[in-house]
């Protein structure tokens, strides 16, 4: 694709890399057909070759309206586009970019800008968003169907934490709603590697990765949010850095893909931080999905997770795989692998590479899409009448739960619960 940006932008850093990916698109609508947004609505400009189309002319300087904005804002960001691309176009990334400048050309109402603060200052400061869930928790009854359904029931027991010290150790990403919504996931995650002769580590300063900031166009807080988290993890991967291997942490442990995916794009975000691209860079390189270090532990022979002689109850289950798992990561058909080893029964989930709708924020912002986005979702996952339906992202765990009355849990849990039913 030819262009011609725009003085304002062209020589910046974001220019260059929005030019590098708009040359890099051919224009052969392999995109359209794995576009959620595009395949509700049937309108190109809601498709990711049509919103490229938006951010050209955008970023060669031609007038942008609110209209533009709000095809931009439809995009889930699920980035089944890159999945499918045979050009490579890095959607995602000019999607940022897109919408960081629009956001500055075109004022939002005061309502509209009012909920992205609102936003921004509850989910990731977590003793706000405690506060205010409790309080959702205690008027939970007596609320109207669709916004009862919206607020998350009382979370499940978290269990015990395991209490040996291994000679193997990895940093945990607590996050920052993850724990308020269903603290089991991260103690489940605890115990199965306890199994593995592996430690974790809670690093107190390290919270919120930063995505909800940065995907709602506060940029620049987002970023901040990254520092501080490299700053908190980088005492215990320093020494690893330097060489000295028997004191670093392996890796740092997510247990929700859609943080994953923003703590593995750490060091592309903050390249141009002269004083973080380096440390942010070694921090991605740490970074692993859990179900990445479960795959390569089953590959050493790890056989706690692959006995024949697990048991078997409540054991059909529909696995949804999070857009930021299968795009964003690219890990794909791991945590499948893992479960079967562990002797579940996966159903078959009809259109698995499409978004359940609740990408993040998206879900609270446009309600109306996002709904019609869970429908088809359940209508899939439960179509092969599991007992239980899993996933591995907080955000869609609790989206998928709001809609079913089917129990929704991350695959960690049910792994553990197997692990611990063998252990009697």
């Amino acid at each position: 694709m030819q262009t011609n940006l725009t003085d304002f932008i062209k020589n910046s850093p974001d220019g260059q890399e929005a030019e590098a990916i708009l040359r890099a698109c051919v224009h052969c609508g392999f995109c359209l057909a794995t576009c959620p947004t595009y395949q509700l609505l049937d309108d190109e400009l809601d498709s990711p070759r049509g919103r490229i189309y938006l951010m050209k002319q955008m970023l060669e300087g031609q007038p942008v309206t609110q209209k533009t904005q709000l095809h931009l804002d439809r995009c889930l960001t699920c980035l089944a586009c890159e999945t499918v691309c045979p050009s490579g176009v890095r959607y995602g990334r000019l999607l940022d970019i897109g919408r960081g400048i629009i956001d500055k050309q075109v004022k939002r109402s005061a309502g509209a800008d009012a909920m992205r603060y609102a936003l921004r200052r509850t989910l990731p400061h977590s003793g706000i968003f405690a506060s205010l869930l409790k309080l959702g928790r205690l008027v939970r009854p007596l609320l109207p169907g669709r916004l009862k359904h919206s607020v998350p029931s009382a979370a499940r027991d978290p269990g015990i934490l395991p209490s040996a010290r291994h000679a193997r150790t990895m940093l945990i990403l607590d996050g920052c709603v993850q724990p308020l919504l269903a603290p089991n996931i991260n103690t489940a995650t605890a115990r199965v590697l306890d199994k593995l002769g592996i430690s974790l580590v809670r690093v107190e300063n390290a919270g919120c990765c930063g995505a909800i900031s940065y995907h709602l166009n506060a940029q620049r807080e987002g970023l901040d949010y990254m520092r501080r988290n490299v700053d908190a993890w980088w005492p215990y991967v320093s020494d690893k850095v330097d060489g000295n291997a028997a004191h670093g942490v392996e890796a740092i442990v997510m247990t929700a893909s859609g943080c994953g995916v923003t703590v593995k794009e750490y060091g592309h975000l903050l390249q141009h931080d002269p004083a973080y691209a380096e440390k942010a860079a070694h921090i991605s390189a740490l970074a692993r999905d859990i179900s990445e270090i479960l795959d390569a532990e089953i590959g050493a022979g790890a056989s706690p997770l692959c006995s024949s002689t697990l048991d078997t109850r409540e054991s059909k289950l529909s696995f949804h795989s999070p857009c930021t798992l299968q795009h964003g990561m690219q890990i794909r058909g791991v945590v499948e692998k893992i479960l079967l080893a562990a002797g579940f029964e996966l159903t078959v989930v009809p259109d698995a590479h499409l978004c359940c709708g609740s990408a993040g924020t998206y879900s609270i912002l446009q309600p109306e899409l996002s709904q019609q986005l869970l429908k088809n979702k359940l209508t899939a996952l439960e179509s092969g009448n599991p007992a239980q339906i899993v996933t591995a992202n907080i955000g869609c765990l609790t989206h998928l739960q709001s809609g079913t009355l089917l129990p929704v849990k991350h695959w960690i849990e049910v792994l553990d619960e197997r692990l611990l039913y063998y252990d009697r």
